[in-house]
């Protein structure tokens, strides 16, 4: 008998169904929910403990997205055939979830919460990871967890100039903009893509498409909690132990601080370390003004309440003065500085330092055999362009342990990815696997569009044709949500980010916008300051080009002198066997011999053949043996060869790699030769002509006498 859960069904648009379904699987989860759509189908969990750590002063929220092999009717790759570490990809989408969920818990909310999102059936054109947020939100809203609205994420792309929502894997390759958009019924609260130079209307309409198939969305998980609370009584939400306050101690602590904390924000100090010893000296002294019990017993407490009075005095200094913490106007840009070529053996690196935040990229240039390999349970395939970004505790003067890397420098590298992906080179013009790899040497906000300015530069340096200089910049904002004042604020500083409303980072050329990626922290943010956001944020991106001009304006005309060369073959596609041989033997031999990496991609009717070396004459000798390889025997030309075996009727001779003909004892000479070893022996180089070759079998008639003066018979 086959059970059923309470469902609730909705379609967006033109497109197919998607089912939400729960109270058939993982009951005892303290909310679970199956999203169905087609054939793919995503199990969310989620499970809060009830007890609160009283030392943790924020959300231990924990999302993992999973995808099972078996859900793609796949194994896993590897030794162990099991799902083992997730998967970047696997990464980006947890880190999605994570960042349109973690602005709907209480602000008081400290119990430790578990979200786990699984795709358990997969089909191939539907992308899962745009359900994923949906599956994860419906979860909780049948929990008695507290979370003060639904929210969902939906993908959108914009298709033959129409906005597509959660378009087919399919249709996502003719896209020219693909976003990620999550938010609520009331707001947009999350957004991620990439574009190919969009305009900033063009990304504000497709934000307003996506939020449009949200608010669906969202009326979707709220119809089911009536359902499930129809059929199984009312879902109370939880009652939880939040912050324990001492409201004296706040209000002294204010009249103490506040004044001194204003102060300190409007003295425009630009040095982060100087800085944060003013601010952190306030709550020293009035810590140090206390009994030693009070101390003890409340100087935790103090801090907490200092943290929260600091940032209201920063953001009233900026909403008061319309200047920032480092002196700066609202819309300037901090100090750059740049340099290409700093690393003499790197095939390309760059410096690119703005304010306090610093990358040193360097670009390495491989071949087909250096691409990375994707084998995830639904995409499979391979990168030709690879961006790693590294972010050391030195970076911002501490010492921590490392440890594998962090989904932060995942998600930041990926940005910085998208960002440059667009102005790649198509692969004629590049035949290159191309690895960029930012190392963070400073950090004081935006580190990720620095790496986007650096992997510029150092692309151009390492003379790859990159189509046009593409720069980045971090807005921000903090909004009065007692008044309509607020501050749009360029190129933010990483306290900026901290305590203002949005993070808003914008790539692009000086013709579009490339890709995003925006967190808003506060509700109700109008799209009109959206607007003005992005208005401002395109004046900074061009300010950041003209300063990234002034150290290189267009790629280097050539590779610098020790970078591997690459030339490239096209050959027809019955040649590809006799070039590699049998077991690869012959391709190989050429490498061995000619000191070359020969890579052969199957495309189509024909073979693409990728030779690399640093040195031109090997690459020139590689390219002879392969031309050789796969010339046609023409009649009529003559051939010099080399005799591999000896027959009583003739001996045949390989007169080009891998073809060999027969020459018969009767084209030996003009005269009659009775054995052929008396003119000819295994081995020897001889000269002959092509004068045949059969229509049916294609065997290769040759002649030696052909090339021989015929004799005259009266003498």
């Amino acid at each position: 008998m086959t059970k059923i859960g309470i469902q609730e069904t909705f379609h967006l648009g033109d497109g197919a169904s998607t089912t939400l379904e729960t109270g058939k699987l993982a009951k005892q989860a303290d909310g679970s929910v199956v999203v169905t759509h087609g054939n793919t189908m995503l199990l969310a969990t989620i499970v809060s403990k009830k007890e609160i750590n009283p030392e943790v002063n924020f959300l231990p929220l924990t999302v993992d997205y999973k995808e099972k092999y078996a859900a793609a009717g796949r194994f896993p790759g590897g030794f162990f055939k099991r799902e083992a570490r997730p998967s970047e990809y696997e990464i980006l989408i947890s880190r999605l979830i994570d960042r349109a969920l973690r602005p709907m818990f209480p602000d008081d909310y400290r119990a430790e919460t578990q979200l786990l999102v699984s795709l358990i059936s997969a089909d191939r054109d539907i992308s899962p990871d745009a359900y994923a947020c949906l599956a994860a939100s419906a979860a909780l809203q049948v929990s008695d967890i507290p979370v003060e609205s639904p929210v969902s994420e939906v993908r959108v792309a914009q298709i033959d100039g129409k906005f597509v929502i959660n378009p087919l894997r399919s249709e996502i390759e003719n896209a020219t903009l693909e976003l990620i958009v999550a938010g609520t019924m009331e707001n947009v609260n999350m957004v991620e893509g990439e574009m190919e130079e969009a305009s900033e209307e063009t990304m504000m309409e497709a934000i307003k498409a996506a939020h449009a198939a949200i608010k669906v969305q969202c009326q979707a998980q709220i119809e089911l909690r009536k359902k499930v609370e129809n059929e199984k009584g009312t879902i109370e939400t939880r009652e939880y132990e939040g912050e324990v306050n001492d409201e004296e101690l706040k209000k002294d602590i204010y009249e103490a601080t506040y004044q001194k904390a204003y102060d300190v924000a409007k003295a425009g100090i630009a040095d982060k370390k100087l800085r944060a010893e003013k601010f952190d000296a306030i709550i020293d002294e009035y810590i140090e003004s206390m009994t030693e019990e009070e101390q003890e017993e409340k100087a935790g407490l103090a801090k907490r309440y200092y943290h929260d009075i600091q940032k209201e005095a920063i953001r009233n200094m900026v909403l008061d003065t319309r200047i920032r913490l480092d002196g700066r106007k609202l819309d300037e840009i901090r100090p750059i500085w740049s340099e290409i070529d700093y690393l003499p053996a790197a095939h390309g690196s760059a410096i690119f330092t703005r304010g306090e935040t610093q990358s040193l990229t360097t670009v390495t240039l491989g071949s087909k055999l250096d691409e990375q390999v994707i084998d995830g349970a639904i995409i499979e395939e391979k990168q030709d362009f690879i961006l790693h970004y590294n972010f050391p505790p030195f970076s911002t003067g501490e010492a921590k342990r490392i440890f594998s890397t962090s989904r932060r420098e995942h998600g930041h590298g990926n940005l910085a990815l998208r960002a440059l992906k667009p102005m790649m080179p198509a692969t004629e013009d590049n035949p290159y696997t191309i690895r960029v790899v930012s190392d963070i040497l400073e950090s004081n906000g935006s580190s990720s569009m620095a790496t986007v300015c650096a992997g510029t530069l150092a692309l151009m340096d390492a003379g790859v044709k990159f189509l046009k200089p593409v720069s980045g910049i971090a807005m921000g904002l903090i909004a009065d949500e007692n008044s309509d004042k607020y501050a749009v604020l360029s190129d933010i500083l990483g306290d900026e980010d901290h305590l203002g409303d949005m993070d808003f980072k914008v790539t692009g050329t000086r013709d579009g916008i490339t890709a995003c990626q925006m967190d808003i922290k506060v509700a109700g943010l109008s799209y009109k300051v959206m607007g003005e956001a992005l208005a401002q944020a395109k004046k900074g991106r061009m300010h950041i080009l003209d300063k990234m001009a002034e150290t290189i304006d267009e790629p280097r005309e050539d590779y610098k002198d020790f970078v591997p060369r690459i030339e490239s073959l096209i050959v027809a596609k019955e040649f590809i066997g006799a070039i590699i041989g049998p077991g690869g033997k012959v391709i190989q031999e050429i490498q061995n011999e000619t000191n070359t990496t020969i890579t052969i991609e199957e495309v189509g009717e024909f073979g693409h053949v990728d030779i690399m070396s640093p040195d031109k004459e090997s690459i020139t000798a590689a390219k002879e043996r392969i031309r050789l390889l796969t010339t046609v025997p023409e009649v009529g030309e003559v051939y010099k060869g080399t005799v591999k075996n000896v027959v009583a009727f003739g001996a045949f001779v390989e007169i080009l790699p891998g073809k060999e003909g027969l020459l018969h004892i009767s084209e030996l000479e003009w005269r009659r030769v009775n054995n052929v070893e008396d003119v000819l022996k295994e081995g020897d180089k001889v000269e002959v002509k092509l004068i045949e070759v059969d229509k049916r079998s294609g065997k290769l008639k040759l002649s030696r006498k052909a090339l021989l003066p015929k004799p005259d018979k009266k003498k």
